[in-house]
């Protein structure tokens, strides 16, 4: 293994104009930005590349623009105002073909800043919680950062890598970057909970997003039997379901007796559960992700939330209108996967307002929102208030079924938009 050395060694092999990637979500190397932070006297239009980015990110304040440029393949909450005020940016991208962009020099890393957990007696270290985009980077970057981290969990899968792959090693330990949702939700999250649960059979395997959604469909499974995990994202409330059995991934197709997912993001107790778990499988993103090896398990029940829906089942998941708010992510790989596959059901969740009591089932996007998921890909759609089964209907049907589970005081408007909209033909 190559010694340790100082971070402001480590850094100094980035150079202006050069494309740097940072690892993401639970592995977000904050203590290593900062430190890039104090270099910038040097440096010039440093591109970063993350997916999403969490805690408190240095170098996207105002003061290093145009030290450093955000290229955000995920617009995480740390890099929301960067992004609205210009001094960052947003790549539309399914998360299954960002490796591609590694692999074809698309986007050509120079340098790799990721963090891992301790080197084993082999000399083999690991990309922890957060393996998704980070292998295909580091296998894909021509020089290689890594932050030995002992709060790093040690996963089993991918993301292991042995030290003579990275070019200089630091030793900094630090928490990991925490996501809590809350003990339950609100009742309308609760009861879209309910809903969904409904829709889910004995065997299927699962696919949930992030949020207090997908956690509330979590808390209504504890009546399922022999539930399976082929996941992008793990969080906390799957652990309860594995340890009382729920989760057994015993009829999956392939990797049975093991959950599959390529990133997990919670609280500690989360990490600490995923330490050395043989039953965890962290995986490439663009193996995870990809729609035909999802379609290869029976009964994949795909859930993910949107911030709005038009009449006819268009999903948008993204952005408030121009405000860019997240990223495509994986939403269209696994509706897509979970439509191919027997017995598959690809789900859009969304309470039927906002929190401010803003309608989300619209008659049309607000102006500059973005299309994450088609009316063609889109199956189910569920809000507090019922299920609308859109596979097959046409515009006005489609229109007809969002209405009957929009909030009730915004159906009169729906009905007026849909009667302008779809005019019965009159001889």
């Amino acid at each position: 293994m190559i010694p340790y050395v100082s971070s402001e060694e480590a850094l100094q092999t980035i150079r202006s104009g050069q494309r740097v990637f940072v690892h993401g979500s639970a592995c977000t190397p904050v203590y290593l930005l900062k430190k890039l932070g104090e270099q910038a006297h040097r440096l010039q239009d440093v591109e970063l590349v993350s997916i999403s980015m969490y805690g408190e990110v240095e170098v996207a304040k105002p003061q290093y623009h145009p030290n450093f440029h955000i290229n955000s393949l995920f617009v995480s909450g740390s890099i929301r105002e960067a992004v609205r005020d210009g001094r960052a940016d947003y790549i539309p991208v399914f998360l299954s073909e960002i490796p591609d962009l590694f692999r074809r020099k698309i986007l050509p890393i120079d340098v790799a800043l990721v963090q891992v957990s301790e080197p084993d007696r082999h000399g083999y270290c690991s990309l922890g919680p957060s393996v998704d985009i980070a292998r295909s980077a580091v296998n894909n970057a021509r020089h290689v950062i890594a932050q030995v981290n002992k709060f790093m969990p040690r996963t089993h899968g991918d993301g292991l890598m042995h030290t003579d792959r990275f070019h200089a090693i630091i030793r900094h330990d630090e928490p990991l970057q925490e996501v809590h949702y809350g003990d339950g939700g609100r009742p309308e999250e609760l009861e879209i909970g309910r809903y969904i649960a409904e829709l889910i059979d004995d065997r299927s395997t699962l696919q949930l997003g992030i949020g207090t959604i997908p956690d509330a469909v979590l808390r209504c499974l504890h009546n399922h039997k022999d539930l399976g995990v082929h996941t992008e994202m793990f969080s906390d409330g799957m652990i309860d379901l594995v340890e009382k059995d729920v989760v057994t991934n015993r009829y999956k197709t392939i990797h049975p007796h093991k959950s599959v997912t390529a990133f997990a993001l919670g609280s500690r107790r989360l990490y600490d559960y995923v330490d050395d778990n043989p039953a965890f499988a962290f995986l490439d993103i663009d193996y995870v992700n990809e729609a035909g090896i999802i379609r290869r398990n029976d009964n994949v029940v795909a859930v993910n939330s949107a911030i709005e829906v038009d009449l006819t089942g268009q999903v948008c998941a993204d952005s408030i209108g121009t405000y860019q708010y997240s990223g495509v992510g994986g939403q269209m790989d696994f509706m897509r996967g979970a439509a191919l596959s027997r017995g598959g059901k690809p789900i859009i969740a969304l309470t039927s307002r906002t929190a401010k009591g803003v309608p989300r089932i619209v008659p049309v996007l607000k102006p500059g929102a973005g299309v994450v998921s088609t009316r063609a890909h889109v199956h189910y759609v569920v809000t507090e208030f019922g299920v609308a089964y859109l596979f097959g209907k046409n515009l006005r049907q489609r229109a007809q079924a969002l209405i009957a589970i929009a909030h009730p005081d915004d159906r009169e408007m729906l009905e007026r938009a849909y009667l302008e909209r779809f005019r019965e033909w009159v001889s």
